[in-house]
């Protein structure tokens, strides 16, 4: 490993199309491939925080950023990384000297360091690379907080084949289709993209992007676009930063000094001025696989819930990617080595670092823990990520929340939901944090000088002060400002959202959690609401009857394997009916129900609960999604009850299925949308233990027979330890 600090001549030069390169000539270029890893960011998203440690150092399920971003560059055959580290450059390169994954030969054949004094833009770095001449052939250009396992190996043999076609070809972005995807990281994105595109050669016409605080909803295209015949607009995209290019690339970026951002700068003005550069870029977009940024706190929720649900493998704390670590299963949970959890703790959806404590009576939920961690009695952690080195007294309570390294919570504190503390920072005993907004700890103010403590915050033994940000000029665009509340908010959503509003929080908060569907059918319903009376709209059971037997007609059709049709119409019939979330999440579940019964039935099929379960979810491609964001729509436990409700209901009023019968298929169908991530314990939890599901003999009976299932998930949740940790 080296720096590569002043510029260097080589065979790059030759590479350069408007340098060295005569027309028509061929280019020289290497076998092996390289890649460039912007690990400054240039942002301060993740303030205070990052005032002592780089964005792509956070540990995210116990690796840091960038050994999830360097992993994906070696799965994809990667030989030569240049990675650029900036502001932080002696701690970046200290981390990757010491890790032996990274060590020459290891992964790589070499990793590089590029030091820049006087870069404040991507576009300062890049053009300062194109100067450098290091680059000698195609390279991969990546941020240093991806999470990505997509194979790059159809994408690099198109993007040659174009290049080897047409000189001008000198770029191809990797995109993932929103599609399908049940991952969260499609809804966290803090700015929408959109791109034009030609839907026969995947060659990008115009890009544009749209976030929710900007004044139009409008967006301009020049008219020559549609001069290139059909073109395609897809804003149903995740823009992971992932880029194939040619040494051209730098070479456009260091003939515009105006180009700062990669997409809002450069690409919207290499294609805006294609007549004049010549240029062609292309997108690939996958319909598989995963790739996606911790581009906002928003976004590194998301990634961290994603890898623990599996969908970046083979990457995963299991693979145990960093020199050292020992992951593995413990029920629904991830723990390490020499964890200590005491008899009487309820461990769930959680990962444990390696010589955590903790102590009798704890409950951890949807939380990631560090190593070394003290967690005291009967403390309650909730969707939080504590960071190695903590500890928490007993009796506090950590909701929807993030402490950094070496912080210290007194004893019976309460850290509110939003709360971000950074490292160091000291919590008095009995210290409630203000909820309104939830504060940002920080012993450092903005300009890293050491903060004066606000007792008044943190108590008389603690240490802290609320970080506050720097006056900004205000010249930046909104959805690049910093601070901006949307980039500081883990959640948010549009129709709450006020921009002059002090209360924005900069973590999530219980009911930021909503899906598109629900947005964009409450909008509709409001907007027909304003002109269409009740005697125009159909009554409800109407709307159900006719919901139903469609969605049954779907489920039974043999000439067709696709749902979307089927949502199409459903949806149609939603908003002609002026249909409520309940009416609707009840048709749902009454059809797939319906469906599951008759495949019992001897004329269609006789199958076993089990197997007539997951038929009835997985036979028809979007089904299951369609009832994630449509039927369900929410991680409320509350609605993913009042789904299984709905389930339960149904069957028991199926016609001529036996009680015992229909319990089994509800406890089959119930596993089905638990292993499928549709309902979560807590929702079938909740379910369990509402009077509604026991008002009558029959439902009774039939939920009785779920008691294995809910036994099962009770226990999953309980993890007790002797003197041995697993």
């Amino acid at each position: 490993m080296s720096s590569k600090q002043g510029p260097k001549g080589g065979p790059a030069a030759a590479a350069k199309s408007k340098k060295a390169a005569k027309p028509g000539a061929e280019e020289k270029r290497d076998d092996h491939l390289q890649a460039v890893v912007l690990a400054d960011d240039f942002q301060d998203r993740f303030k205070p925080f990052t005032l002592e440690k780089p964005r792509c150092l956070l540990p995210l399920a116990g690796s840091s950023l960038i050994d999830w971003t360097l992993e994906f560059l070696a799965h994809n055959g990667v030989d030569e990384v240049f990675l650029y580290c900036g502001a932080h450059s002696e701690e970046i390169e200290t981390y990757i000297h010491r890790s032996s994954r990274w060590s020459p030969g290891a992964a790589f054949k070499s990793i590089d360091f590029i030091r820049v004094s006087d870069a404040h833009s991507v576009g300062d770095f890049l053009r300062d690379l194109d100067k450098r001449s290091l680059i000698t052939g195609d390279f991969i250009f990546v941020h240093g907080d991806l999470v990505a396992n997509i194979a790059l190996d159809d994408a690099l043999r198109k993007h040659r084949e174009r290049r080897e076609a047409n000189r001008d070809a000198c770029m191809t972005i990797v995109l993932r289709s929103i599609g399908d995807a049940p991952h969260r990281a499609k809804e966290a994105r803090v700015v929408d993209p959109v791109f034009v595109i030609d839907p026969h050669t995947g060659r990008c016409l115009h890009y544009d992007e749209t976030h929710p605080l900007q004044d139009s909803s409008h967006m301009l295209m020049d008219p020559i676009i549609f001069e290139f015949g059909e073109t395609e607009i897809r804003a149903d995209v995740i823009d992971a930063g992932i880029d194939i290019c040619t040494p051209e690339v730098l070479a456009l970026w260091s003939e515009s000094f105006d180009y700062q951002l990669p997409r809002k700068n450069f690409l919207h003005g290499v294609l805006k001025d294609h007549e004049l550069n010549g240029k062609m870029i292309y997108t690939e977009i996958f319909d598989t696989g995963y790739a996606a940024r911790a581009s906002s706190l928003s976004m590194y929720d998301c990634l961290s819930k994603d890898v623990l649900g599996g969908w970046t493998s083979p990457f995963s704390p299991e693979s145990n990617l960093v020199h050292g670590q020992s992951f593995r299963r413990n029920n629904t949970s991830l723990k390490e080595d020499n964890v200590l959890v005491s008899k009487g703790c309820r461990v769930r959806r959680s990962v444990l670092g390696k010589n955590t404590t903790v102590a009798e009576g704890t409950t951890i939920c949807k939380s990631i823990i560090g190593r070394r961690c003290k967690i005291g009695k009967n403390v309650k952690i909730e969707d939080s990520y504590i960071w190695d080195d903590t500890t928490i007294g007993d009796d506090s309570t950590v909701s929807r929340s993030v402490l950094a390294t070496d912080v210290v919570i007194g004893r019976g504190c309460q850290i509110t939901p939003g709360s971000l503390i950074s490292y160091g920072v000291c919590i008095d005993n009995n210290i409630q944090l203000p909820p309104d907004p939830a504060p940002r700890i920080s012993l450092l103010t903005y300009d890293k000088t050491p903060a004066t403590t606000n007792t008044a915050l943190v108590g008389p033994g603690g240490r802290g002060a609320l970080f506050e940000e720097e006056e900004e000029d205000g010249d930046e665009d909104e959805a690049d400002r910093n601070p901006a509340p949307l980039e500081r908010t883990l959640f948010f959503n549009l129709e709450k959202f006020n921009i002059s509003s002090d209360s924005i929080s900069t973590f999530a908060s219980e009911h930021d959690y909503e899906s598109d569907s629900d947005r964009s059918s409450r909008s509709a319903r409001s907007r027909r609401s304003s002109f269409t009376s009740n005697d125009s709209a159909l009554s409800s059971d109407a709307f159900h009857n006719e919901a139903v037997h469609g969605l049954l007609d779907a489920l039974r059709a043999d000439d067709n394997d696709d749902f979307d049709s089927a949502k199409l119409e459903f949806m149609g019939l939603r908003l002609g009916n002026n249909a409520s979330d309940s009416q609707v999440r009840r048709a749902i579940a009454v059809a797939f129900a319906r469906y599951a019964a008759e495949l019992l039935t001897p004329e269609h099929g006789g199958l076993e609960p089990t197997k007539a379960a997951e038929k009835a979810f997985t036979s028809k491609k979007g089904a299951i999604k369609f009832i994630r964001e449509v039927g369900v729509g929410s991680d409320k436990r509350e609605v993913q009850a009042e789904f299984a409700l709905s389930l339960h209901k149904a069957l028991v009023g199926v016609r001529g299925l036996e009680v015992t019968r229909a319990g089994t298929l509800l406890a089959a169908m119930l596993q089905q949308l638990y292993n499928l991530d549709v309902l979560e314990e807590d929702g079938i939890l909740e379910w369990w233990g509402d009077s509604r599901a026991s008002e009558n003999e029959n439902l009774t009976k039939v939920k009785e027979k779920c008691r294995v299932l809910v036994e099962w998930l009770e226990n999953a949740d309980e993890e007790e330890s002797g003197e041995d940790s697993d």
